[in-house]
């Protein structure tokens, strides 16, 4: 497709799209990274195709704040080398996180929760094991990873017991061009399993019409390396203009943590084929492998850690569980895409998204890491030899016990383990379409997506792999069958979700822009269980859970660099597939959670100077719970219990000083309290009350330095007693706060950048996360103790060099 032909489409389908989010354009950006912004802001639309881009230099290293989506905010001199931003044109609180701030001031290894802590209101638990090396998870505002979407290309992605993220396993960050934090549930068109926590969205590498090709080598601590290439074909003639983008990447790294490697390979693709002059069809794919050693219920305890240190997690030592040879994993996920959209007729543009994408993961582990080591403690002091095989011996054990199988006894000796299968396949297709009528515009369109999902869990000995019969003997009730005393669980489920919308875009003064719109959700749980889990019988049973969202937002552009925006939404998230793993689910009243939207905020955008500050009250109901009934047969009923309000607020700032340099900073006050009549507020787990940001920022000629530092501020790990979810007798552990900085340099000698960067600048190893062990009795003094509680510490200071070379 030539340029101008381009240009002509890029027009037309940027006509009245929906005001949502932006990037800037500034000259010398990539060609293929944005649309047609003739000097002044165009909406990306979630609801309508992204027009085709216009031609520029594709051989300058790209500065666009939302380079690989359809995004375009008019350039300034703090835009352009602000690391977070937002739209005039946004209706909800958003930070648009470039690929240059990618690039240049995080280490290659990041996932999508380390690119997205810039943002307020965003914090992240986890990377134990160095940053990009293990798991993360996000919060965002208090909500936890399952409240929140997560889109790549537009399209939600998430576990199907319950809509998780698995960060470093799906989308590394070759392939991510930029990323962008919804602080909010969007309007009608926002899809997907959790609207109303927020959305993280992912877009993928951008196509460029220039070919080139990008290699990339880092070496750092932990005897960590990662190989990086990007080949760009640019536009091909001979295919009517067709542009191609591959990438692959390798990482290794023996880990932060005690024996602890890990190995990933990505390989990514993306092809982008013009269909005539107003029509496109965008194929895409990628696949992940991860293999690492890490027990499957992963954390240190305070015992572990005071003989070993804060980053002990396996051994070497075959008779103990915490052995590295019986903890491994291996991870395999692939996403692939096909994306049609054109311009049916003028002011008229249709979109159709096709998808799959499946994840697999194979673990061995053992049963109980947490017993080696861990001391235990008395009212007295610390317990004796005996009092401690004895706890132990108690808890645990190292031994396998004796059971019966049908009619066969099996005693041996070993360390006791499982293994563990979860893989699923997702297919989806998501299809829009958007007609503009001068004075506002419709927008209609459907998401329909089936998942089929395979879990199962056997208790083995580690040592030989035979079959470990220490599980309870359990018939089922309805036909007698005993089940084998090896099997946890074995269970099939899934899902049918679909959603149907509508928005109206109306735009009655210049300036001034009132969406509102209806959303109808429709989802479906089923298990087909051979042993479903927790119950460990047979089971065949479903849920039906039904929605009707409102949405309406509102922008009104006060002067051209000055807006001011507001939003109200509806949001729902249906329970998790364990409310089915009960004995009788008719005796569960749990109920989809709920929530109530209401946001304002303003965005100025200077030539030096790029500010936004927004404040919000979110009121969430039907917060999911659980009790095990004391009538024998009843056993786990789930029922809602309490709500959360959420409200606070937030603001990013950056001022670009002359020469190059710019300061920036971001923070958000975040109240996320438990609101149960007769009952005293507590803020929820996991919910830093505030979050900080800030630093210094230099790009000027072949120089690029950064210094950034987030701090997380004062939360519960666990939730202190009276808080939804929790019993009395937990224990209770406030955090006062931790902060991560990272200093980045870069210098370009020709085709070659040479760079540094030094994670946790400072050296903080303070705890990052506690997850609750089992309570055991005290030998001594009877009472409930919790001594095998997960400690997750931030890692020390780390190093990085790179080198890249641009062809």
């Amino acid at each position: 497709m030539t340029n101008l032909r381009k240009r002509a489409f890029a027009r037309s389908m940027a006509l009245g799209t929906s005001t949502l989010a932006f990037c800037f354009a500034p000259a010398g950006a990539h060609a293929a990274d944005k649309p047609v912004a003739s000097g002044a802001e165009v909406a990306r639309d979630t609801s309508a195709p992204a027009p085709l881009p216009a031609a520029e230099d594709p051989q300058t290293r790209g500065d666009g704040i939302a380079e690989g989506s359809d995004i375009v905010v008019t350039a300034t001199k703090a835009n352009v080398i602000a690391p977070v931003t937002a739209s005039l044109k946004t209706t909800q609180p958003q930070s648009i996180i470039s690929r240059s701030f990618i690039e240049d001031s995080l280490p290659a290894t990041a996932d999508f929760n380390q690119i997205a802590l810039i943002s307020p209101s965003v914090s992240n638990t986890g990377s134990a094991n160095g940053i990009g090396l293990s798991e993360s998870k996000a919060q965002i505002r208090g909500f936890q990873d399952g409240e929140y979407n997560v889109t790549y290309d537009g399209v939600p992605f998430g576990d199907t017991n319950d809509p998780t993220h698995h960060s470093n396993t799906f989308f590394p960050s070759n392939t991510v061009e930029t990323e962008i934090i919804d602080r909010g549930p969007g309007n009608a068109s926002q899809l997907g399993q959790a609207t109303f926590g927020g959305n993280f969205n992912l877009f993928s590498r951008a196509t460029r019409e220039n070919a080139g090709a990008e290699f990339k080598g880092t070496y750092g601590s932990f005897d960590t390396y990662l190989l990086r290439g990007l080949v760009q074909t640019g536009a091909i003639d001979a295919l009517g203009g067709t542009e191609m983008v591959f990438s692959g990447q390798h990482i290794h790294s023996n880990g932060a943590r005690t024996y602890s490697p890990f190995n990933s390979n990505n390989v990514f693709g993306k092809i982008v084929i013009p269909v005539g002059p107003s029509a496109r069809l965008t194929i895409l794919g990628t696949y992940n492998e991860n293999t690492f050693n890490q027990p499957d219920n992963d954390g240190v305890t305070l015992g572990q850690a005071a003989l070993y240190g804060k980053y002990f997690s396996l051994n070497n030592d075959p008779n103990t569980q915490d052995y590295y040879g019986y903890n491994h994993t291996h991870k395999t996920t692939d996403f692939e895409l096909v994306k049609f959209e054109a311009e049916l007729a003028p002011h008229s543009v249709f979109e159709n998204r096709a998808y799959t994408y499946s994840y697999d993961n194979e673990t061995l582990s053992g049963n109980d890491v947490t017993i080696f080591g861990t001391a235990f403690p008395t009212a007295t002091g610390q317990a004796t030899a005996a009092q401690v095989a004895a706890a132990v011996t108690a808890a645990n054990v190292v031994t396998i016990s004796p059971a019966a199988v049908a009619t066969k006894a099996v005693t041996g000796a070993g360390v006791p383990g499982y293994t563990k299968t979860n893989k699923y396949r997702v297919f989806g297709d998501i299809a829009k379409t958007r007609i503009d009528f001068g004075f506002g515009a419709i927008t209609a369109g459907a998401w329909l997506e089936f998942s089929n999902t395979y879990r199962q869990q056997r208790d083995v000995n580690l040592v030989n792999m035979a079959p470990n019969y220490i599980e309870k003997a359990v018939t089922n009730p309805a036909t007698g069958a005993v089940t084998p005393q090896n099997v946890k669980f074995d269970q099939k489920s899934e899902t049918n979700h679909t959603e149907e919308f509508v928005e109206l875009e109306l735009r009655p003064i210049d300036g001034l822009t009132i969406t509102p719109g209806y959303k109808h959700v429709d989802f479906q749980r089923r298990i087909d269980a051979l042993y479903n889990q927790t119950t460990r019988y047979a089971q065949s049973q479903r849920n039906d859970y039904v929605a009707d969202l409102p949405f309406a937002t509102i922008n009104y552009a006060i002067t051209p660099g000055l807006s001011v925006y507001g939003q109200y939404a509806k949001g729902f998230l249906a329970p998790p597939l364990s409310v089915l793993y009960v004995a009788n689910p008719s005796l569960s009243t749990v109920e989809p959670e709920r929530s109530t939207n209401y946001q304002a905020g303003a965005v100025y955008h200077g030539q030096n100077l790029s500010i936004d500050a927004d404040v919000y009250k979110i009121d969430f109901k039907n917060k999911f719970a659980s009790v095990t009934s004391a009538t024998p047969g009843v056993g786990v009923v789930y029922f809602n219990q309490g709500a959360v309000t959420y409200k606070g607020v937030e603001g990013q700032v950056t001022y670009a000083l002359p020469r190059g340099f710019a300061v920036f900073a971001n923070g958000s006050r975040n109240y996320a309290k438990t609101d149960n009549a007769g009952a005293p507020q507590q803020q929820v787990a996991k919910a830093p009350e505030w979050t900080a940001a800030g630093g210094l920022l230099y790009k000027s000629g072949p120089i690029r330095f950064s210094l950034i530092d987030k701090w997380v501020g004062h939360q519960w790990f666990i939730a202190p007693p009276g808080t939804t979810g929790t019993s009395y007798d937990s224990p209770v552990y406030q955090s006062k706060g931790y902060n991560t900085a990272i200093v980045s340099a870069r210098y370009d000698i020709g085709p070659i950048r040479l760079g540094i960067e030094v994670t946790n600048l400072f050296d903080s190893t303070r705890v990052t996360s506690i997850s609750q062990g089992k309570g055991v009795t005290d030998p001594v003094s009877k009472a409930t103790v919790y001594p095998y509680d997960q400690y997750i510490f931030q890692v020390g200071r780390a190093f990085t060099g790179d080198i890249t070379v641009t062809f």
